[in-house]
């Protein structure tokens, strides 16, 4: 079945319509963070098929995919059509249609909410400190408190000195427990800008006491200020109150009338998952731990913060229905409240009890059932290659596999395997990993196809390996393709340099005005 061709000017009318729109570039991050439209989602054609069905649920949604000349958006309606989805076309002409037609084109990742950030920060005037001014205050030892609202993880990387832990949604559900004192001044960072501008926007809109403000340009700016940060912390929000909960559970609910989130029970929730012509996503905007530990069935776990960051990594169709969940009142209205702002329909459940909470475990995406493949233990693995003859190809993420690697083995995007089949050195016999064996098994027809020799899966993937104690190699020993799989964020990591950190701080400074050139985001401000 050949997909059909959807123009420019078909798919900005249904943005500006409100209509459901799942644009999806199927290149690799780091090629898609060089240039993509606005609500462009970026599934690579290397994983599509363990990422589609969570972030595409509803199969007859209008999906339109897209690269830029390299082939790849032809194989992904080919297989997109195969696991079920009816309505799938290719964007006419690609990236360069987009671009000719005069569609804005937008670089890096997360730039809706990105630009949204900035938008805020425009139009409320969210105050700001300079790097310099926030080190002052801790030098002289001054009634402060930082809060960082990145992810744990991010936090741990580097933070600012005495920094504290608090990943933007539980900002306002605890931040009284960490500055009681209305006196306290409180300051929002993160690396960049935005989670700190809406970190400090949402506890002004919940009214909270304290003067707050954001680190002005986050961990970027403290460097940029040749100044020192922490590495490896692990400070950490304490349980709250509930007396400030119950505070803060009526001052969010508040800012969430304020940008009209709908109000919404189980049953409409159960209504609303039947409906043919709709997508429903339904998050549970809580602490991954807190997730685990039960949940509402069929909820996915986005902690609120990276929710509004991340926003389309978890809800790749523009114009779905959003329904948020929390067991506090607080998480899912503060949530939903910029949701609402960055143009989404959105309802929090009110209506939950504990006993809805059923569910124990980490959140599982829903899969296609799997390829048949015949397994190999990773001692017979490594009995083979010491005979050698066999290629050993990795597929997980290029990250995992400089960190640590079968000895011998070829790192490959799946994306790109005839490309990467001519860099490896032929064998008689192949064998095929990731971390898991997940990707790797949807590997395993196309290698045999392309070699025409045995093709054998490694048992539970490079992590059984690891387990049997068998060594491991590390670095970039084998690369059978590029390392484009991830866009190095220039606010990640400590080894930046200058010049790209204060280009990136630029480009965030004239997000408003590419905004208003593409016409198309459908964002307000409280």
């Amino acid at each position: 079945m050949t997909a059909s061709n959807r123009s420019f000017a078909q798919i900005r009318q249904a943005l500006l319509d409100r209509e459901e729109v799942a644009l999806v570039d199927v290149r690799e991050e780091a090629p898609f963070a060089e240039s993509h439209p606005l609500f462009a989602a970026n599934i690579p054609l290397s994983k599509l098929e363990l990422e589609v069905y969570s972030r595409i649920p509803r199969r007859d949604t209008q999906v339109t995919v897209y690269d830029n000349g390299e082939g790849l958006a032809q194989i992904a309606a080919q297989r997109l059509q195969a696991l079920g989805y009816t309505q799938v076309s290719l964007l006419e002409g690609g990236l360069d249609g987009w671009r000719n037609a005069g569609g804005e084109l937008f670089i890096d990742v997360n730039v809706p909410s990105k630009a949204f950030g900035e938008l805020v920060e425009s139009q409320r005037h969210t105050p700001s400190l300079a790097a310099e001014e926030v080190q002052a205050l801790l030098d002289s030892n001054a009634d402060v408190v930082v809060l960082d609202a990145r992810r744990f993880d991010e936090y741990q990387t580097m933070s600012i000195p005495t920094g504290i832990s608090v990943p933007g949604a539980e900002l306002v559900l605890r931040a009284r427990e960490l500055a009681p004192d209305p006196a306290t001044r409180i300051i929002v960072n993160c690396a960049g800008r935005t989670r700190s501008i809406i970190g400090t926007q949402s506890l002004i809109n919940a009214g909270i006491a304290n003067p707050v403000s954001a680190l002005r340009n986050g961990t970027i700016g403290w460097t940029l200020a040749g100044q020192k940060l922490q590495h490896g912390q692990a400070r950490r929000f304490a349980p709250t109150s509930e007396e400030h909960r119950q505070i803060a559970a009526k001052d969010a609910r508040q800012v969430a009338d304020r940008a009209h989130v709908g109000r919404a029970t189980l049953a409409d929730l159960q209504r609303w998952q039947q409906e043919a012509a709709r997508t429903t996503y339904l998050f549970d905007v809580r602490t991954p731990e807190e997730f685990a530990t039960s949940h509402l069935p069929g909820s996915r776990s986005t902690p609120g913060g990276q929710l509004v960051q991340e926003t389309d990594h978890v809800a790749s169709v523009r114009g779905a229905r959003l329904v948020l969940v929390d067991d506090d009142g607080v998480r899912a209205n503060m949530s939903a409240s910029w949701l609402a702002q960055l143009g989404w329909e959105v309802h929090v459940l009110d209506d939950l009890q504990p006993a809805h909470f059923s569910e124990p475990g980490a959140w599982v995406a829903p899969v296609p059932p799997p390829q048949q493949a015949e397994l190999i233990s990773p001692h017979t693995l490594a009995e083979w290659q010491a005979h050698g003859d066999t290629a050993v190809l990795d597929f997980t993420a290029s990250a995992n596999y400089v960190k640590r690697h079968i000895p011998g083995a070829w790192w490959a995007l799946r994306g790109q395997l005839p490309e990467a089949l001519r860099e490896v050195p032929a064998a008689e016999r192949y064998v095929l990993t990731c971390g898991s064996s997940q990707l790797a098994r949807l590997a395993v027809a196309q290698v045999e196809a392309l070699t025409g020799k045995p093709v054998f899966l490694l048992q539970e993937g490079t992590a059984s390996w690891i387990a049997a104690q068998l060594p491991l190699e590390e670095g970039e020993t084998r690369l059978a393709s590029p390392r484009i799989d991830r866009y190095r964020r220039p606010y990640e990591g400590t080894d930046n340099p200058r010049e790209a950190m204060q280009a990136y701080l630029d480009w965030e400074f004239g997000l408003v005005d590419q905004l208003a050139r593409d016409g198309t985001h459908g964002f307000y401000v409280i």
